[in-house]
């Protein structure tokens, strides 16, 4: 029996392992501490920044962007600093398509173990128009001319076509043909501004995918941004389409409206498991990595925001709370614990139910009847119809003045 059993086991383990196996793996870099820190407010000194990549390590994401080595001697000596503490992560340095910061870059990330270069340039009619008062032949020029000259420094070399959601699909397709020939390794394909939807920027990838000689040699990247609040829809779509690296923030922080939040994409990825995709993110962590980033860069988050917001586990309708109390999964498709929550919250409202109070007085050590229950109950309207929330100090005064005693504490 001890035999059969064992084999059982061995089955399901191998099973386990070949479905792992026939999943994609979706490489998630992080741009909070450098699209992230470019909200106003947000500015990290070196230490802070140095702490923050090591608890995204601990994470498991696979590329840190540490910063923009040649945008001030503070953010060199970050990614310096940074670099020197990570072991196993990729280290990431931003560039424009410029020898000089390119060169800075190398040398702020000359003590990493896995370090890459992140240049690139505006390839959308406006900016080559208006921005650089230049042409799109010259402006791919420069393009081959970085990667070029990045990867007789380093190795590792990501291509950004920035504002590449308003890009002609042809041209684009054209700068990431030549780009791959002067040795890139990723291509960003970012929505610079959040103008995308999610079928035009999927469309946009497959584009790519299926006319670009050699791009089966590189990954592809999505960088989208929140503007219409569609940067995770987009993100998917890319991934959808052909991407398999998701450029992402903790909170979603970043530029104006923000870039695609990481604990948003990760999860969608998890909680479908009919895409075929997986991370290494220890999604147990996001809690806790979110409400870091939140103190040390003084950006609060949003209640209402998903996976790590404080309402995202917090029920106060009736209907609802009845729901979760008997089974947590007639209104949660995810369980708290998987994000680094303890528990979901039943919060005590005017339109909360009996069977929540009964709940929370559980909680607190009464266990009310049916005929106590509905006599408190009536109580406690009255005194929720006056509060926003009735908060466990008024909940143990309400149980006192229907005469029940209640240890505090």
């Amino acid at each position: 029996m001890f035999f059969l059993t064992s084999k059982l086991v061995l089955m399901l383990q191998m099973l386990q392992i070949k479905f792992e196996m026939e999943k994609e793996k979706i490489e998630i870099f992080d741009t909070t501490l450098r699209d992230g820190e470019q909200v106003p407010g947000c500015k990290l000194v070196t230490k802070q920044k140095v702490e923050i990549a090591k608890k995204l390590e601990l994470l498991g994401v696979d590329v840190i962007e540490a910063g923009f080595p040649v945008s001030s001697p503070g953010d060199f000596e970050s990614v310096k600093a940074i670099s020197k503490e990570m072991k196993e992560v990729r280290v990431c340095a931003l560039t424009r398509a410029v020898k000089n910061d390119i060169d800075v870059a190398v040398e702020a990330l000359k003590e990493a173990e896995r370090p890459r270069i992140h240049t690139g340039i505006g390839t959308s009619d406006i900016h080559i128009k208006r921005k650089f008062n230049s042409r799109p032949d010259l402006v791919l020029e420069q393009a081959k001319e970085a990667v070029r000259y990045a990867k007789k420094r380093l190795e590792d070399v990501e291509f950004y076509a920035e504002d590449a959601g308003r890009t002609d699909k042809e041209f684009l397709a054209r700068v990431c043909e030549e780009v791959i020939k002067e040795g890139a390794t990723v291509l960003n394909i970012p929505d610079t501004t959040g103008y995308c939807l999610p079928e035009d920027y999927g469309n946009k990838i497959r584009y790519i995918k299926e006319n670009v000689k050699g791009i089966d040699k590189v990954i592809l990247s999505c960088h989208c941004h929140n503007d219409l609040g569609l940067a995770t829809a987009n993100s998917i779509a890319g991934i959808e389409n052909g991407a398999r690296q998701i450029e992402c923030t903790i909170n979603g922080i970043g530029e104006r409206a923000g870039n695609t939040s990481m604990e948003e994409v990760v999860m969608i990825l998890r909680q479908h498991p009919q895409k075929e995709y997986y991370t290494n993110i220890n999604t147990r962590l996001f809690s806790e990595v979110s409400q870091l980033v939140a103190e040390q860069m003084g950006m609060p988050v949003p209640p209402n925001k998903a996976i790590v917001g404080s309402n995202a586990f917090a029920h106060s309708s009736g209907i609802h709370q009845d729901g979760v109390i008997k089974d947590r999964q007639t209104y949660e498709i995810i369980d708290p614990k998987d994000v680094g929550v303890d528990y979901s919250k039943i919060i005590l409202t005017a339109r909360s139910g009996r069977s929540a109070l009964a709940y929370r007085a559980k909680m607190i050590g009464v266990e009310l009847t049916k005929l106590e229950l509905d006599r408190v109950y009536r109580y406690f309207l009255k005194v929720a119809d006056n509060l926003k929330e009735v908060n466990e100090q008024d909940l143990i005064g309400i149980l006192t003045a229907n005469g029940f005693s209640v240890k505090a504490g």
